[in-house]
């Protein structure tokens, strides 16, 4: 089967691991309760920032937030190794801008995360993500962003939206933790 995946806030815990840059950065000690109440993909808010100083924030720290240690979220690491194991294939399917193509792929690979040559898609913007994942052929794709998943409804795939406080509305099947993906496949 071909399985695709989203990479941010997906497979790793980004928006939380930019928070905890963010408190750092700013010298401030916000609590991840403030984090957990956010209803939005941006995190800005919590720090009593505007959307365009956020947007400048997250910016000038693009470089740490992608490319420190940012956690994957628990199993996503050992799943994705798995289903290569199995003979599935792996997709990472990223709407990063495409000047962090490689380094995104660099990234994922000293991770831990099986990269297939081939197999990764980065630099689309959130609506072009349809083009790919229709492409593919897809058996399942995975996603957190509301945007994105919106898109994929006309497509012949199985759908999963990652469990986060900002896509609760969507009515998909989810996925809460990875390990719960050798359930979903069987």
């Amino acid at each position: 089967m071909k399985f695709g995946f989203d990479i941010d806030d997906t497979l790793i815990n980004l928006r939380e691991h930019a928070f905890h840059i963010y408190n750092h950065k700013l010298q401030q000690n916000i609590g991840l309760d403030a984090f957990h109440a956010l209803t939005t993909m941006e995190i800005h808010s919590a720090f009593g920032l505007t959307k365009e100083e956020g947007g400048k924030l997250w910016s000038s720290l693009r470089d740490d937030i992608y490319y420190s240690q940012c956690p994957s979220f628990p199993h996503a690491v050992d799943i994705l190794q798995e289903l290569v194991k199995q003979g599935h294939e792996v997709y990472y399917i990223t709407a990063r801008a495409k000047e962090h193509t490689e380094r995104t792929k660099n990234w994922l690979i000293d991770n831990g995360f099986p990269v297939v040559e081939g197999h990764f898609y980065c630099g689309m913007s959130d609506s072009e993500k349809v083009h790919i994942i229709e492409k593919l052929n897809l058996d399942y794709y995975f996603d957190d962003k509301p945007a994105v998943l919106e898109t994929l409804s006309h497509l012949p795939l199985n759908i999963y939206v990652k469990d986060r406080p900002y896509n609760q509305h969507l009515n998909l099947p989810r996925i809460v933790s990875w390990d719960e993906l050798r359930e979903i496949i069987k």
